[in-house]
């Protein structure tokens, strides 16, 4: 095959991810509405081909694609060791400089028009050692350079070097490539037997119905007919089962990534489930974790044994597992004193909900597994396009005519020949366009291939226009304040008391998440894939122009409600109406948080509820990873927490009516209250800690869990310090605040962001770095630790001039809210490259359905 197909195959590259337009030496490819990349013959490149091929790898796998970087600095070494071998021959021939470019290129052709160099290298093939899956799977390739190709000294050198190297790649291409196909079809395979279960019990389910539910034994709710089915009575306990598909899993986990992983590196895993339907049969333990999936019985229905395990994830679903876990009890202690008197009658409810339940998690799956063929896809294409570069790179340099002889074998090569993940990837859309599309094919690509939310430009026109008239408004402001006095010891207590609040609220809210836009924008930047991480549906995600789009907007309006009501309280104004006003902005912008129609970002709106939600109940939910990185960020926004507790107090008792702002700090309950809420978001994270315990039993959660308790103990004393401002106290909160500080920065450095890693090939830091420059490591070290110590305020009593100390204090909380957003990058650089370390670009959805042998 010559570089013209080569091209062509690589012609139709298939990606999930959203990519810019861009140009090979003979194609310009552009990103269609389906996710693939369709390419044309067009004119040379304006943009490098290293640069096109790390804009579109598939960042979780990018160790496994071609080193095209290494192998391009193997092509400058041989080009230069070839430079040094014809010097001495050019320096025999005055001949002109052009004169030379132009012999360069001539032994390309001889005086018959006929390639003039055939046989400078032969590609061996070898049985890999251990190799035992097939003659395909365990051949490795050898390239031999022939004394025939004209190489001499260094050069020659350089070329067996190269070869050698471009022979690692392939073999390495070939190996990654066959074990992920290897996995995919053993999801597939399992995914369809999933769905025959599935099909089954939704008849059996329907047949019930159609004879009528109030025969069905065990049914609840008779207008939700159930299926009853004989319960298996062996050791089968739920803990056993648990134990048994999480070591199923990391058995899985670590036969396809044990070359790949560090041994020491810590990770914490952002989702769980289920990768391989056996079991692997060892003793059971005690039930100590039984609640950890709903509904984990194995029952016989239509004349098979399955296990259905629904995740515990939701506060019904907790609660019903409880219910489980005292009727095994209680079943276990009668079959105790009742000896054999069981014999396998009772009975278990398969009704429509757990049906419809199971459903969902397949239709989940399904879509994952498409995803990962897509990168799979993507993998194949790249590496190909890879090859066909750095090969016309070599017959450039050496003048010799490799390419075609080298990408005969690339193309027979297994990741290039084998087709069975594309027939998977047809089998999965055949599937899923029959039972979850009703045969709308349309439909079903909204599920598998949903197409990526394009930016528009008039996003970025109305951020400008509104950053203009946020500057405008805030400066008046500023002026209209010096002039009146405000934010200084002599200004209206009234006005600090109760508006200022509202203001200095809606500041830390949309510099926190002004901030969450600069993450986002340094994530895509780096190729840090946070939407994976999130778990973001991706036609639902905000884009950084999103972020700041409504942070620009939303300062504008508060900044102009907040101008107008500070001139009407210069000119006299002082009637409840005036001082409704800033409540009347907070109340406005609650109603357009929940807001019920589809406008201004509904779905990022109730994603952001239902995470804050999940927070609050945590102890019910089951906690992902956006949940807790949320909950971290609220522990940064404790004085907005306060504040809004106060402002609520001040506008639900009316004291605005008669402007009596100290009543909500008089009131005993109303102080207890505000209290609680500095506790609150501790609390929450530490219950979180103590879930992941739970589910995963990791001790690390035990111990992070830990940090949390010393913040709370530290937020404690210094609550009772500013009570009682004795020795004693403040020698306690300098105690506590120190350990927790000391706590907290440990956890930073070397858990959340992977640091401080004495024996990595980076000193102090880690091995995989992300950001080219390592002294930023170092300076964002530093200012974590600085800001860090905000807790001195307590102690110190900073006063800037003549400012109000709550001026101050605001100071204060921006900078801990600035501390937040730079940890948050390096937060999710190190799960992302836990990620990468395991190769995990896909979400693995756990499985309804286990079939069980019976004895």
């Amino acid at each position: 095959m010559d570089a013209t197909g080569a091209h062509s195959h690589a012609a139709r590259i298939s990606t999930p991810y959203p990519m810019a337009s861009f140009e090979t030496p003979a194609h310009r490819c552009h990103h269609h509405s389906c996710g693939e990349l369709h390419c044309c013959a067009l004119r040379p490149p304006m943009v490098k081909f290293s640069k096109q091929f790390e804009g579109q790898l598939v960042p979780e796998w990018k160790e496994a694609f071609v080193d095209y970087w290494l192998l391009k600095k193997d092509i400058k070494k041989l080009q230069a060791a070839a430079g040094a071998e014809a010097a001495p021959l050019q320096s025999q021939f005055q001949a002109p400089v052009a004169a030379s470019h132009w012999v360069m290129r001539l032994p390309f052709l001889n005086p018959h028009g006929h390639h003039k160099e055939h046989g400078a290298i032969q590609v061996h093939r070898k049985l890999a050692s251990g190799g035992n899956h097939g003659a395909v799977a365990g051949e490795v390739y050898e390239t031999e350079v022939l004394d025939t190709a004209g190489f001499a000294g260094a050069e020659a050198e350089e070329a067996r070097a190269f070869f050698q190297r471009l022979d690692e790649q392939l073999n390495k291409v070939n190996q990654f490539y066959e074990r992920k196909e290897g996995e995919f079809l053993e999801r597939g395979e399992c995914l369809r037997r999933q769905q025959q279960i599935l099909v089954e019990l939704k008849a059996a389910v329907t047949e019930a119905r159609r004879r009528g539910g109030s025969s069905a034994a065990g049914s609840a709710d008779p207008e939700d007919p159930s299926v009853s089915c004989s319960i298996l009575h062996g050791d089968q306990s739920l803990r056993g089962i648990t134990e048994q598909e999480h070591e199923s899993q990391e058995k899985l986990a670590d036969d396809a990534t044990a070359k790949n992983t560090d041994e020491g590196e810590d990770h914490l895993p952002i989702s769980e489930g289920l990768g391989d339907s056996g079991r692997i049969e060892k003793p059971r333990e005690e039930a100590a974790n039984k609640l950890r999936t709903f509904s984990g019985r194995a029952v016989t229905c239509q004349g098979r044994s399955v296990r259905i395990n629904i995740p515990v994830t939701t506060p019904s679903r907790t609660v019903f597992a409880i219910r489980e876990l005292l009727f095994d009890d209680m079943l276990s202690q009668s079959r105790k004193t009742g000896g054999n008197g069981g014999d396998g009658g009772e009975k278990l409810s398969i009704n429509k909900k757990k049906v419809h339940q199971a459903e969902k998690m397949i239709r989940g799956a399904l879509v994952e597994l498409y995803k990962g063929l897509g990168y799979l896809k993507t993998y194949r294409s790249l590496n190909m396009l890879a090859f066909v570069k750095i090969l016309k790179k070599f017959d450039k340099v050496t003048a010799k005519e490799v390419q075609t002889i080298y990408l005969k074998v690339v193309e027979s090569s297994y990741f290039n020949s084998s087709d069975k993940a594309i027939r998977l990837t047809d089998d999965v859309e055949e599937l899923f366009v029959r039972h979850f599309a009703s045969g709308d094919k349309r439909k079903a690509m909204k599920y598998l291939k949903p197409n990526q939310k394009e930016e528009s430009h008039a996003t970025t026109f109305f951020i400008g226009l509104f950053t203009g008239g946020f500057v405008a408004l805030f400066i008046g402001y500023c002026i209209m304040a010096h002039i009146a006095g405000m934010y200084t010891h002599q200004s209206n207590k009234v006005y600090m008391s109760t508006s200022y609040p509202v203001l200095s609220m809606f500041s830390l809210f949309f510099l926190h998440l002004f901030l969450y836009g600069c993450n986002i924008f340094m994530w895509r930047k780096t190729r840090i894939n946070y939407a994976f991480i999130f778990e973001f549906a991706p036609t639902k995600e905000l884009k950084y122009r999103d972020v700041f789009l409504i942070c620009t907007t939303s300062m504008t309006i508060v900044v102009g409600v907040m101008f107008a009501h500070l001139t009407l309280i210069v000119k006299g104004y002082s009637s409840s109406t005036v001082q409704a006003v800033p409540g009347c902005l907070l109340l406005v912008f609650l109603l357009v948080l929940v807001c019920p129609f589809k406008i201004i970002y509904r779905s990022s709106r109730y994603r952001f509820l239902i995470v804050i939600r999940n927070i609050i109940l945590t102890p019910f939910y089951k906690v992902v990873m956006v949940d807790f990185f949320m909950a971290d960020q609220l522990c940064s926004q404790v004085p907005l927490l306060r504040t809004l507790e106060y402002l609520a107090c001040y506008y639900i008792t009316s004291s605005y009516k008669t402007q009596d702002y100290g009543y909500c700090t008089r009131v005993k309950h109303f102080r207890d209250l505000a209290y609680a809420v500095s506790f609150l978001p501790y609390y929450w994270r530490a219950m979180q800690c103590a879930r992941r315990w739970f589910d995963e039993g990791d001790i690390n959660h035990i111990v992070n869990l830990g940090k949390y308790v010393s913040a709370m103990l530290a937020a404690g004393t210094k609550v009772a310090y500013e009570n009682d401002n004795s020795a004693g106290w403040l020698s306690l909160v300098v105690i506590v605040s120190s350990v927790a500080t000391i706590y907290q920065l440990y956890w930073d450095f070397v858990k959340d962001w992977g640091l401080l890693q004495f024996n990595s090939k980076n000193p102090w830091l880690r091995n995989d770095l992300i950001l080219k420059q390592k002294y930023i490591y170092f300076i964002s070290m530093g200012l974590n630790l600085l800001l860090r110590l905000a807790w001195l305020q307590t102690v110190i009593h900073p006063n800037i001039g003549s400012l109000d100390s709550r001026v101050t204090l605001f100071f204060l909380a921006a900078l801990e809210v600035i501390r937040r957003g730079l940890w948050n990058f390096y937060r999710l650089e190190n799960e992302h490259l836990n990620n990468a370390g395991k190769f995990r670009a896909v979400k693995v959805v756990p499985l309804p359905f286990h079939e069980v042998e019976e004895d």
